[in-house]
């Protein structure tokens, strides 16, 4: 029986796969960020990274659905996998609430999968560990040990605590009703910001499980805006960033490879005021100056802490973030966030 709420009975996030014409420098960001090359899946040159409860396949398939992504986006996350009760009874619960059937993409990965934002694959995924509940996984049955395995020092990343797409100015509402129709997504925050030279629109959606978010992003006014230019380079929409969750984020990114990951300058007089209005943060305040982290709170001793790299993968970027019973999204970093990125634009000719 269908559930009203949660109706494809979504369980949370298996795995992100990537694809590039440059498949070596995505691995060297992966172990810089502390995951481990462990396995690669039998029969196929796709390499599996791990990290605590997130999952990378990093695919150099050279024909087939990730290949061609990959040649139309340059570095891309082509698919993700969406753990759910019943991979059977999801793939076909979301092609009758309007979903579009990718079982005929060549040399896909063989799990139901439907086509997501910007022509990405979503895979229905039944066999996972969750919650001390391993109905077997994925990466034991379909994968083989990796004859090249690298171990990296763990850097404190558990989850994937959102993942934000970037779409074209008047789709902004059209993708949200795919992600509420087909999977029973709701709306908890709408964002509308403007930075000094422009601005943009965020709808923030909750899965029915509970267990991540999706932020839709729209740019306003001027095609020179942020997600105007993440479109002209990704060549559509897409994933424009996803955030690891961590319990310690000053130690995660003390352990952060800093020669492959860079992260935004924040204008140091940010510095001056956070600490007033959010005077109960119990982390090093030096460190959090010093590693430049955003600081935001939704109510009184309750805060985040967030952190974005500079664009990673062609247009894409990775958050950071620890969350000490906040549940927000660092809406009081948005304007000082916006027009870090705006700098950063300028400092590279865009803006």
């Amino acid at each position: 029986m269908t559930d009203s709420k949660n109706p494809l009975k979504l369980c949370g996030i298996e795995f992100t796969e990537y694809a590039s014409p440059d498949s070596d420098f995505m691995e060297k960001a992966f172990y810089g960020f502390g995951f481990s090359k462990t396995k690669k899946f039998k029969g196929r040159d796709i390499d599996y990274f791990n990290q605590n409860d997130i999952h990378f396949l990093l695919n150099r398939e050279q024909s087939g659905f990730s290949r061609e992504f990959a040649k139309s986006h340059g570095p891309a996350i082509c698919s993700m996998g969406w753990r759910v009760e019943d991979a059977g009874f999801a793939f076909e619960e979301a092609l009758k609430r309007g979903a579009k059937s990718a079982a005929n993409e060549a040399n896909k990965l063989p799990y139901p999968a439907i086509f997501g934002i910007g022509d990405s694959l979503i895979y229905f995924i039944d066999d996972f560990a969750s919650e001390g509940v391993n109905k077997g996984r994925i990466y034991d049955t379909d994968f083989e040990a990796h004859e090249e395995p690298v171990i990296k020092e763990d850097k404190g990343f558990l989850a994937v605590d959102h993942l934000t797409n970037n779409v074209y100015q008047g789709t902004m509402e059209k993708w949200a009703d795919f992600y509420k129709g087909v999977f029973g997504f709701t709306e908890v925050r709408y964002f509308d910001i403007k930075g000094i030279k422009s601005a943009l629109v965020s709808y923030a959606l909750q899965s029915p499980c509970g267990k991540f978010c999706i932020p839709i992003n729209e740019g306003k006014g001027t095609n020179n805006n942020q997600i105007d230019e993440y479109l002209d380079e990704y060549n559509g929409p897409g994933v424009q960033h996803l955030a690891f969750l961590t319990d310690d984020l000053v130690d995660s990114l003390d352990k952060l490879d800093r020669d492959v990951v860079d992260t935004l300058h924040i204008v140091p007089e940010y510095y001056d005021e956070i600490f007033k209005r959010v005077p109960w943060v119990k982390e090093d305040k030096d460190k959090i100056r010093e590693h430049q982290i955003l600081v935001d709170s939704q109510s009184e001793n309750s805060y985040l802490l967030q952190i974005f790299t500079k664009n990673l993968f062609g247009p894409i970027f990775i958050e950071m973030i620890q969350r000490v019973d906040d549940n927000g999204f660092g809406e009081g970093n948005f304007s000082t966030l916006f027009k870090s990125i705006e700098l950063n634009q300028m400092e590279r000719g865009v803006l």
